[in-house]
């Protein structure tokens, strides 16, 4: 399992936008199961439908990326190397039942393919046991340069 501070050593999202609470099971590049707990006091429910608060399908496919991002930035053959997942595609994505404060999406990640720095994950979020959306995700992983200093630096 790892908690919301080791989540943070991997991925580089923060508030607001760290959207995976925490990682249940986790085999590297194989498959990862996370949690992301939905709370009415969130940021977007005092504009997304107020009185009647639903989860933007937007942010649930950031947080099924994320939990894809652990699968694949925890894989030990990118050990040493500093890297960051994008999300470089979407495939057959769809969205099957409404998101609200109270529920709690369990995303389950399983890598399909990796060839390279590329790779696909098919992604199921549900809730309750009840597929609330599903999808294949591309990720592309780019590895960090090092800034060059500005001029006068110390």
């Amino acid at each position: 399992m790892v908690d919301i501070t080791g989540i943070m050593k991997v991925l580089p999202h923060r508030y607001p936008f760290l959207l995976v609470d925490r990682i249940l099971e986790l085999e590297p590049g194989v498959r990862a199961l996370g949690i992301k707990n939905i709370t009415a006091n969130e940021p977007q429910f005092t504009g997304h439908w107020p009185g009647s608060p639903v989860m933007p399908g937007v942010l649930m496919v950031e947080a099924m990326a994320q939990v894809g991002g652990m699968l694949v930035l925890t894989m030990k053959e990118l050990e040493g190397r500093t890297l960051t997942a994008f999300m470089a595609g979407l495939d057959e994505v769809r969205f099957r039942r409404k998101v609200v404060p109270g529920d709690q999406l369990v995303i389950e990640a399983i890598m399909t393919k990796m060839r390279g720095l590329v790779g696909r994950a098919h992604i199921v979020a549900k809730v309750e046991g009840d597929v609330a959306v599903e999808g294949e995700f591309i990720f592309a992983l780019v590895e960090e340069k090092e800034e060059p200093e500005a001029p006068g630096s110390v």
